[in-house]
């Protein structure tokens, strides 16, 4: 009873402290001396965005250091604030849904805590502790994987645009920014070294997370401001600004975690942006990116803000059911009955023009002629719609496919490929030769943003006087992704059927004679797998890239994602590239 009473008259400001004091448990570091340029001077507030004339590099302006509050200013506000879908995105993807739903459950408190003064550091260390404590550092790549494509989609193209005159166009302008946020380094940095392109000359500030055996402890470093913005000055001096070089500030009026931070309290102005002018900002459209973005890795398909993640563990338990469902009519029903009751669940799919004509029957002096049909790769399920649209079984390609997704399919079992030109062709070739409609991806690998990987041009080789139909898929799905670089394969095809909607979308293109690429070679053959590329590109709105199955693997796993000894990778010079934004766009 004495503890009870204790708890009631236990003040609200005393709990706060007492958690405050747990979350900072074990910090011996003790708070840092200003750093060597800061001032004593009131700040100056401007109630704006900054103008470009202040940063462009005019008369007195060069000197000048430049701190991005990267939550408060460069994100939009609508949903970063508090930062909880990025922890949630950590939560889910790196540690799964038990991890997540604690990280829901803590929602609310950390939404108290934000509506406390000062509070707003302690609810980014709550989160932190749950979305971190107990990952393995060695392993961990949501910061470089999954969170970029979110952060990029939240990125204000005004506030951007008002950053760049500052880095300027070389590293000495560079050398003066700061970019600042209050998530953990690993979470941010990734995105604005890569995507971003921050050079290394400019300096981020952003908490280190702690580790204890090679694991994150979930505890943050207290001091993070003053070891960054210290060497920043000294590069600002040497650069020529001086001890009185000027430091400015760029952040929102709801950004209260970095107006009490010390990078406010040293500078000079502050452009503080107010609610009403960032209402009239856009997202950065996606052909502004610095860099674009074709490879991302993860589940979920949507941001999980609060009301999305309630929505997904509403569903979750349902949702598992249905796949169940979905997969068992999927395998019994021939391809009309089942179209349409999978139809009524929400799995759907569409024919985008015209069905190719069939295959000429086979009679005692012509043998059966065999289909080669070519596309894009989207999920492991690719061959399944395009014989369902044909309403025909075909045999299915692929260089690596999981036990499991191989005995669900429902159009046989996959042939295999060994990565091995000689063998592959032979296989395949055999499969032709015997009448059988074959689908092949040429890509090699998935790929989920609008972009095509390079064409293997192997099948071009093997169209013979029939040639290659290509095929332009296209999926829509409303929760989960189908497909994973880094997770457990055997289970993409539930995800993909747990999805609350979905829809595929299949068009078959005018068929490609392929009979020169038969006779000329592996240059001919190069340059009609880059013609088929281009031509599905253009029916679905796609960029064509020079990007392959390993250059996915290295970005988000690290490995080159393959189960065997791969053949060297042929070159293709007969395309012009774009590589300054580092991705080697094809141009149309």
């Amino acid at each position: 009873m004495p503890s009870m009473a204790m708890k009631k008259m236990l003040p609200p400001d005393v709990a706060y402290k007492l958690f405050s004091a747990l979350l900072h448990a074990g910090t011996t570091t003790p708070r840092q001396p200003p750093p060597p340029a800061a001032r004593t001077s009131p700040t100056v507030v401007h109630r704006c965005a900054p103008p470009a004339s202040r940063l462009s590099g005019g008369a007195g302006t060069t000197t000048t250091l430049v701190v991005v509050d990267v939550d408060g200013f460069l994100l939009l506000p609508r949903r970063s604030n508090l930062l909880f879908a990025y922890f949630m995105l950590v939560a889910l993807e790196a540690g799964g849904f038990l991890r997540g739903l604690a990280m829901l459950l803590l929602y609310p408190f950390v939404s108290l805590l934000a509506a406390l003064p000062g509070g707003g550091e302690i609810a980014v260390r709550a989160m932190a502790a749950v979305a971190f404590c107990g990952l393995r550092e060695r392993t961990f790549r949501a910061g470089r994987a999954v969170l970029p494509r979110w952060l990029l989609e939240d990125v204000a193209a005004e506030a951007l645009d008002a950053a760049r005159p500052a880095a300027g166009g070389d590293h000495h302008a560079a050398a003066r920014v700061v970019w600042a946020s209050a998530m953990p380094r690993v979470m941010v940095e990734p995105f604005l070294r890569e995507y971003l392109l921050v050079p290394p000359e400019a300096a981020v500030a952003a908490r280190e997370l702690k580790t204890a055996w090679g694991f994150y402890t979930g505890l943050m470093e207290r001091d993070f401001v003053h070891d960054t913005v210290s060497s920043a000055l000294r590069k600002n001096m040497a650069a020529g600004g001086g001890a009185g070089g000027d430091v400015v500030g760029f952040t929102a009026a709801g950004s209260t975690e970095f107006l009490g931070s010390p990078l406010a309290s040293i500078s000079k102005e502050l452009y503080v942006v107010s609610p009403e002018e960032q209402s009239k900002w856009r997202p950065l459209p996606r052909k502004h990116y610095p860099k674009p973005l074709v490879f991302h890795d993860g589940r979920l398909a949507f941001l999980p803000t609060p009301s999305a993640t309630i929505a997904m563990y509403t569903w979750l338990p349902l949702g598992m059911l249905l796949s169940f469902l979905r997969l068992a009519i999927a395998m019994s029903l021939p391809y009309r009955q089942a179209t349409l009751l999978l139809a009524a669940t929400g799995q759907s799919w569409r024919l985008r023009g015209t069905l190719p004509p069939p295959p000429p029957p086979s009679s005692s002096s012509t043998p059966a002629a065999g289909e080669l049909y070519a596309c894009n790769h989207r999920t492991l399920i690719d061959p399944v719609y395009v014989s369902i649209a044909l309403n025909r079984r075909v045999r299915a390609v692929s260089y690596s496919l999981s036990r499991v997704s191989d005995m669900l399919s429902p159009i046989g079992a996959t042939v295999h490929l060994a990565r091995d030109r000689a063998r592959d062709g032979a296989a395949m070739a055999r499969l032709l030769g015997a009448g059988d409609s074959v689908v092949v991806c040429p890509e090699g690998t998935t790929c989920r943003e609008p972009y095509l990987l390079r064409f293997s041009p192997l099948f071009a080789e093997l169209g013979g006087d029939r040639g290659v139909v290509p095929v332009a898929l296209a999926v829509e799905a409303a929760m989960f992704h189908g497909t994973t670089a880094s997770g457990w394969k055997c289970v993409d095809p539930f995800y993909y059927l747990a999805n609350p909607r979905m829809c595929y979308t299949v068009e078959f293109l005018e068929r490609v004679d392929t009979a020169a690429a038969a006779e000329g070679g592996r240059e001919a053959s190069a340059d009609m797998a880059n013609a088929v590329q281009r031509r599905i590109a253009a029916a679905l709105g796609y960029e064509c890239t020079m990007l392959t199955r390993k250059d996915k693997y290295r970005m988000l796993v690290g490995n080159d994602g393959v189960v065997a000894a791969a053949a060297p990778r042929r070159t293709h010079t007969d395309v012009p590239c774009n590589v300054e934004v580092g991705v080697c766009i094809k141009k149309m």
